[in-house]
């Protein structure tokens, strides 16, 4: 049996694709998506075109324009898109191996090197908990009130999971940013959100304006191109499809996808995202997804791949993913060792396959993990 992952629309099998092409939003699922958030979160939710316009909003909301914001040394271009996008510096702290985050001392360090660089002054810490793994938040939490700084947590991969101290991820900070973009811990494909809890609706310019219709069709029609491109990879044709999807563009790359502070989802999306908000509220806490270190990744790949297991392209080769951005954003890697080194050696695996679908695959991946390394 062949699993066919990232780009392909792959958690969308099992007639899920049909679910998202003909689901039927109204205006009052807008409102009910709204309401759920602002309950769930403690605070005001706002609806948004796509994560990192959610992530922006946030931060232009609460920070002034030329402030520094910390990062994690290991995240995707959104993250870094977003804070520019609001006139902020964004300033890269290294990252912990064994849980990809970064930690008190590697913030303490990023402080400090833009405090004696004059970078900028450091106003804020955006936690990210990579891959669903969480950061250490009453330890993080001690810091920012030590030094002044407001958190902003970004929900794109760790929806319903739990903090060490048991609070729920996106109950902290100042306000929360939620994606639920593709192979997100909530997927309609785009679409996003953030909630509020120190500013009200009528300090924020909320989003008001419809998805553009090419954007809408191509959200309506993704997962159904992506099973069309799985059905067709058996006969090795899938991948040439999905270029020529790209190509003329009925499909957009998860990181091209344009930030707008402008629109909203579709009222279809906003239904969808409450159901799996609301399945995840039933099965408990969220998932994190497994990552591994690696000898000899490209080779360890390419076997996968033979076997069926296409796990390549997706936060891989460069610290800041994508890799055709990675030039943008002048990432400092003589200060992020680790990341560098995460970034040379990651394979990470998907969360809505079975143990035992994924067992041949985990059984190859340990035969290349790195001695001493998760």
């Amino acid at each position: 049996m062949r699993h066919f992952y990232l780009g392909m629309a792959a958690n969308y099998s099992d007639g899920e694709w049909l679910r998202h092409l003909f689901a039927i939003g109204r205006k009052r699922d807008l409102s009910h998506l709204t309401r759920f958030l602002s309950k769930r979160y403690g605070g005001e939710a706002v609806l948004c075109k796509n994560g990192r316009s959610a992530l922006a909003l946030a931060l232009k909301a609460n920070f002034d324009k030329g402030d520094g914001i910390i990062i994690n040394g290991f995240t995707c271009f959104a993250v870094y898109e977003a804070v520019k996008a609001a006139g902020l510096k964004p300033i890269f702290a290294d990252i912990s191996c064994d849980d990809l985050n970064f930690t008190t001392e590697t913030l303490k360090q990023s402080l400090e090197l833009a405090q004696s660089s004059n970078v900028a002054a450091v106003r804020g810490i955006i936690v990210q908990n990579t891959l669903g793994n969480p950061v250490d938040i009453e330890a993080i939490e001690k810091f920012a009130d030590e030094h002044d700084l407001k958190i902003i947590e970004d929900l794109a991969h760790c929806a319903g999971v739990k903090y060490p101290n048991g609070k729920e991820v996106g109950t902290v900070g100042v306000a929360t940013a939620c994606s639920f973009g593709k192979d997100k811990s909530i997927d309609t494909i785009s679409g996003g959100a953030v909630i509020f809890r120190t500013l009200k609706k009528h300090e924020i310019e909320a989003p008001s304006k419809v998805p553009k219709f090419s954007d809408h069709l191509k959200t309506r029609l993704y997962p159904m191109l992506g099973a069309m491109c799985r059905a067709l990879s058996y006969i090795g044709l899938g991948g040439a499809m999905m270029r020529l999807l790209v190509a003329i563009h009925l499909v957009e790359k998860s990181a091209d996808n344009k930030l707008d502070l402008t629109r909203r989802p579709s009222k279809f999306q906003a239904k969808l995202a409450l159901k799996q908000f609301e399945k995840l509220r039933r099965n408990g806490e969220g998932r994190i997804r497994e990552f591994y270190l690696v000898n000899n990744r490209d080779e360890l790949l390419k076997e996968l791949q033979r076997k069926g297991y296409f796990f390549g392209g997706f936060w891989y080769e460069k610290p800041v993913s994508p890799e055709r951005y990675y030039e943008k954003v002048k990432f400092p890697e003589e200060t992020c060792l680790n990341a560098v080194y995460v970034a040379e050696h990651i394979i990470n695996l998907p969360n809505y396959y079975t143990r035992r679908d994924l067992e041949p695959a985990l059984k190859m991946i340990k035969s290349y993990q790195k001695e001493g390394k998760k």
